[in-house]
């Protein structure tokens, strides 16, 4: 038996002395440098006690050696499991704790402060890597051989581990298979006509689906060669587009780019493809980037549980406001959220999906996992949308109140939860703000406890230790009361009905 997905993103075939990732002096990989380092890195691992089945968890900056560390886990059979790296220590101790994996890979500046969570979760190996590609883990591979026998792996053996936060507070492991990747990198590489002949300017973090798993297996499979930015720049990405083909990017980067006055159509002649996703983008970003570069931008539509889903076409009309058509083989569906019951075209419900791209289910959640699936096997997204008379896929909203900034989920109930136990705070309420750079700001509406004189400065920093910074509001208001129904429950849509303009005033 093959290794079902490495097989299939670097075949032996490929030409071993063409540049895969273009990084900077000395940092460039070629594929022939993909096959014989992650070997190494490989012979490390199972050195380290990491069997077939074993997680592997790491917290680390972008960089060319933390791709390779991708491909050896898949290579000795181990489920891949990317940590954002602004995840507190509090909550890196609950991903660890929950995964158990064998080994935890961080950014060595941040051993002493990780090192408590990984012992408290018994990892048995701690080791660093850093943006520049050294650490513990460099030093282990190094006297390994370069060649190494894959272990082999079926299409339904876990390949990666994904955390996707619950309105809950706490965050759900989403358990993805090698089919579930090889399926949905093959679907997106024939959909938008990826080959060898294209340069992608890779821009985004690799700790989630988007930049990892669409990103840089497309480009794997398509044999394409990435430009590798630590992170986005407009004025380096203006600087690059003229020898790239394609940029990935999320609703941020388009804001950003249509604001910069080197944005034309001269310097985006050599392009071919624009895509958006993990927000909505903008109908008036959408313009105005085609008025200033003649391009349409492609947006398409997906989560950490399925990977894409739906895609605007290629050839045809890329619909503003919309998401477009189902992938090959996966089907979608507008169902009534409480019943099931499907809904008539134009009619808005929850969007429920079914493809060889759907997860099998959430990690140590078994109750979870059925309560998400239908009894015919559709995944219920928790994603409000409907579908138009040309068929193309509408997505309105989350029916939980998701809050979108920058392109990462925020879940409201995590934030309002850390709020909540701050001194002098009697209840709070999370919502997500337009605002004309992130997308959505997070924005927290407090009430204080009687005689408790809270100051929003001196919140913020206290929630800095606690959450993510992307996960921290933007602003703090503050407020007798909120508004609640005849149940008693938080009116969260007239909250966000009275701050619309909170970012655009």
């Amino acid at each position: 038996m093959s290794n079902h997905l490495f097989d299939q993103l670097l075949p032996q075939s490929l030409d071993q002395e063409r540049v895969f990732i273009a990084a900077g002096p000395g940092r460039d990989l070629t594929f022939g440098a993909l096959q014989t380092r992650s070997a190494k890195i490989a012979h490390a691992l199972v050195a380290a006690g990491v069997v077939p089945g074993a997680v592997v968890a790491v917290q680390i900056e972008k960089s060319p050696e933390a791709v390779l560390l991708m491909l050896a886990c898949l290579r000795a059979g181990a489920v891949f499991l990317p940590l954002n790296t602004a995840y507190t220590a509090p909550e890196i101790s609950y991903f660890l704790g929950d995964a158990k994996p064998r080994v935890f890979v961080c950014d060595p500046a941040r051993l002493d402060e990780l090192k408590p969570a990984a012992a408290s979760a018994a990892v048995a190996h701690c080791w660093t890597l850093d943006a520049a590609g050294e650490g513990s883990l460099t030093q282990h591979a190094a006297g390994q051989s370069p060649s190494f026998a894959n272990v082999a792996r079926g299409p339904n053996d876990l390949a990666a581990l994904l955390y996707t936060s619950g309105t809950t507070g706490r965050s759900k492991g989403a358990m993805l298979s090698h089919a579930n990747l090889a399926s949905n990198a093959a679907a997106l590489c024939g959909l938008w006509r990826f080959s060898r002949d294209d340069v992608l300017i890779h821009a985004l973090p690799i700790y989630h689906t988007h930049g990892l798993f669409v990103a840089i297996n497309v480009a794997l499979l398509a044999q394409a060669k990435l430009l590798f930015l630590p992170r986005f720049d407009v004025n380096e990405v203006l600087a690059l587009m003229p020898g790239a083909t394609s940029l990935m990017g999320v609703p941020t980067f388009y804001t950003r780019l249509v604001a910069h006055p080197g944005l034309n159509h001269a310097v985006s002649a050599n392009m071919r493809l624009f895509i958006s996703g993990s927000a909505p983008l903008l109908a008036e970003t959408h313009r105005e980037f085609s008025a200033r570069t003649g391009h349409a931008i492609l947006e398409r539509y997906g989560m950490t549980e399925t990977g894409m889903i739906t895609s605007n076409p290629y050839d045809g009309e890329r619909r503003p406001s919309t998401v477009g058509f189902p992938l090959p083989d996966v089907a979608i569906r507008i169902a009534e959220p409480a019943t099931g019951a499907l809904l008539p075209q134009g009619e808005i419900g929850v969007v429920e999906a079914r493809g060889p791209n759907v997860f099998s289910g959430y990690l140590n959640m078994p109750d979870k996992t059925r309560e998400e699936f239908r009894a015919d096997g559709y995944f219920m997204t928790g994603d409000l949308g409907f579908i138009d008379p040309q068929n193309y896929l509408h997505i309105i909203g989350r029916g939980k109140d998701l809050v979108i900034s920058g392109g990462f989920n925020v879940y409201p109930k995590e934030v309002e939860s850390e709020i909540d136990a701050l001194a002098g705070v009697l209840e709070s309420a999370v919502i997500g703000v337009a605002h004309p750079d992130l997308g959505e700001g997070v924005t927290a509406i407090v009430v204080a406890r009687p005689g408790a004189m809270l100051k929003s400065d001196a919140m913020l920093a206290g929630l800095k230790t606690r959450l993510a910074a992307y996960k921290c509001p933007k602003r703090i208001i503050l407020v007798d009361d909120l508004p609640r129904n005849s149940m008693g429950k938080v009116q969260k849509n007239v909250l966000r009905q009275t701050y619309a303009a909170l970012y655009t005033a």
